[in-house]
């Protein structure tokens, strides 16, 4: 069972997850949160559900998470300042945020693989989905959706990126009230930074992205392309270097050659 009284001792964010709720299941943290208008009012509420009977990741992937073991929550972005204009670079502020507090926490080296997935060991531990509603051109609502597996040791299913957990990489139980309240703490700094100066997010975010300057396969529902990683632009998106063409990618999925 989640303990709110230590998660609550750790939190130290003026808006991000303070309008906290805490389910036993829904049907997905960031479905909820995007409808539930009458809920989820604030920017930074945070809906944390033990269990997800359609939670997704990219492509409507299903993401599968064993209960009470791992942190499947949703975070509402909605104050205008963030969804002005490279809304995309919170996808990255998330990943990143994650990443600094398994790194902070654990001393664990972590890989972020581009748009939004974090590696140990060539294993996926976590997840990022943005989702969001429009009106016109305007977004009206945007979430935040992570997925971190925690505590889980055995995982079923046919997975792209074989799936490890916290857990499983330190031999030793989670607290997984702690690592939440570090990830938020993390989120609402570096979102507060990407503002005054998103280079420097994105600078921390190619870091540890050592995909860079590698050759790699981008591949989406229809189409297959090759060349060197050469990096990521200001609004996040993939430049593909082959032979003498660069092109910009906007979504796919990368593997190494």
């Amino acid at each position: 069972m989640f303990n709110l009284e230590k998660f609550d001792l750790k939190l130290d964010t003026e808006r991000i997850g303070r309008n906290f709720v805490y389910a036993e299941e829904v049907t997905s943290t960031n479905v909820v949160v995007l409808k539930q208008r009458n809920i989820y009012k604030q920017h930074g509420s945070l809906l944390l559900a033990e269990n997800q009977t359609n939670g997704k990741g990219r492509k409507n992937r299903p993401w599968y998470s064993a209960k009470d073991m791992n942190l499947t929550f949703s975070v509402l972005v909605s104050d205008p300042k963030y969804l002005r204009k490279k809304v995309n670079l919170l996808n990255f502020v998330a990943s990143l945020a994650v990443v600094l507090s398994i790194e902070n926490f654990f001393q664990l080296r972590t890989e972020l693989k581009w748009p939004n997935d974090v590696i140990i060991r060539g294993k996926k531990v976590a997840g990022v989905l943005l989702e969001s509603i429009t009106h016109g051109s305007r977004i009206e609502r945007l979430v935040i959706g992570i997925g971190l597996n925690v505590n889980q040791t055995v995982f079923q299913g046919k997975f792209t990126l074989d799936p490890t957990s916290l857990k499983k990489e330190l031999g030793l139980n989670v607290e997984r009230e702690k690592i939440l309240a570090e990830i938020l703490n993390n989120l609402e700094e570096l979102m507060e930074t990407s503002l005054s100066d998103s280079n420097e997010v994105m600078n921390e975010w190619r870091e540890r992205c050592r995909m860079i300057g590698g050759r790699i396969t981008v591949s989406d529902d229809e189409n297959v392309k090759s060349g060197i990683f050469e990096d990521i632009d200001d609004m996040g998106f993939l430049v593909l270097r082959s032979n003498d063409k660069v092109e910009t990618i906007h979504f796919g999925d990368v593997s190494i050659i």
